[in-house]
Formats: structure tokens, sequence, C-alpha cells
């Protein structure tokens, strides 16, 4: 397990969200154009078996359910590879789904090209986006790591602000988690 920090170099505040078309837990393939109505897309690198993606299931799961009303879908994005990682299958995410009641959508990026895409490096890893899909954040989910107890629920904060004001007041702190599983 390697610890890694969060790119800000592929994907700046204001860049589009680069498209995609990958399979979900749920049976059917997402685009972005899928989530055009949205006023806030969230979408998060993530992974089954990353010990920082654990403990943040339950606040992901948070922000989708007090948010949903107001505008916000959460996506979760899995890139990992599975052949050396065999937890992060797409089977596996089915099963985690079902067994976290995860409340938001979760797709699969086997080519790793959407991760790639987006300058995504670890897991978690956060980009929020406006209703043109323009970046407006990138930023950790809060401020611990592991199972410790967040003292500050950031992302949840930013949300809240961007939502109720489109500004958002919080400084942005890479997100640090595993290194994305490559294929190569």
């Amino acid at each position: 397990m390697v610890l890694t920090g969060s790119n800000y170099e592929a994907l700046k505040t204001g860049n589009s969200a680069p498209n995609f078309s990958l399979p979900a837990t749920d049976g059917k393939t997402y685009s972005l154009e899928d989530f055009k109505r949205a006023k806030a897309l969230l979408v998060v690198f993530m992974c089954n078996h990353c010990p920082y993606v654990i403990p943040k299931i339950a606040e992901l799961k948070r922000i989708t359910a007090d948010y949903k009303d107001k505008g916000l879908v959460v996506v979760g994005i899995n890139p990992n590879e599975d052949k050396n990682y065999p937890e992060d299958s797409f089977e596996n995410m089915q099963r985690i789904v079902e067994k976290e009641n995860i409340n938001f959508v979760y797709l699969r990026d086997e080519s790793q090209e959407v991760a790639k895409a987006y300058g995504a490096v670890c897991t978690p890893d956060p980009f929020l986006f406006d209703e043109n899909f323009k970046l407006v954040f990138h930023s950790r989910i809060d401020d611990t790591h592991g199972d410790e107890p967040a003292n500050r629920h950031e992302l949840y904060k930013a949300i809240g602000e961007f939502l109720e004001k489109e500004d958002i007041t919080l400084e942005e702190q890479p997100s640090t988690g595993c290194s994305i599983k490559w294929l190569y």
C-alpha cells in the first residue's frame, strides 16, 4: 500500500469534467449526460478494499442523503485493476453496494482511462463539479485517515456552501489514500 496525495495538474478549477461511459453496479451504463439535471456532481474515485476509503463510505452516504434533494448527485468510480486486487472486481463492487447499502451510483472504470483523464491518483479522490460540469472543488473528504473520527467534515461543508451560495470558502486540501492500482 502506497500512500499518495491528489494531483492538481491534470484537472484544474474551472476545467470541464471529462466525459465517460461506464457500467454501474445497478446494471446501467452512465455518462455525464445522465447527470445533466444535477446542480452539483461529486465524482469520487474509490475502491472496495482501500483502508482509507472504507471508513469514508458512511460519510459519502450521508453527503448523498443530505444533499440529494438539494441537487447533488454522487458518483463513485472504481478504477483499480482486479487481477492482483480481486476484492475490487465488479462482482465485489455489487456485493459492497448491497452490504453497505450504498445510496450513490458506483461505476467501474476497468480501462482506467477515466481515472487518467481526471488525474485521479489515490483512493479516495473527490472532485466536485457545478451544473455545467466545471470543477469547483478538489479536496479531501475530511481531516482524518483510517478509522479516526473526523474533526472537520470539509467536503460536506464545501458542498453545503456551494449548493446554498455557489461559493466555497474552504481551502482545498489534498486527499490522501492508497495509490490507484494501475494495470501497468
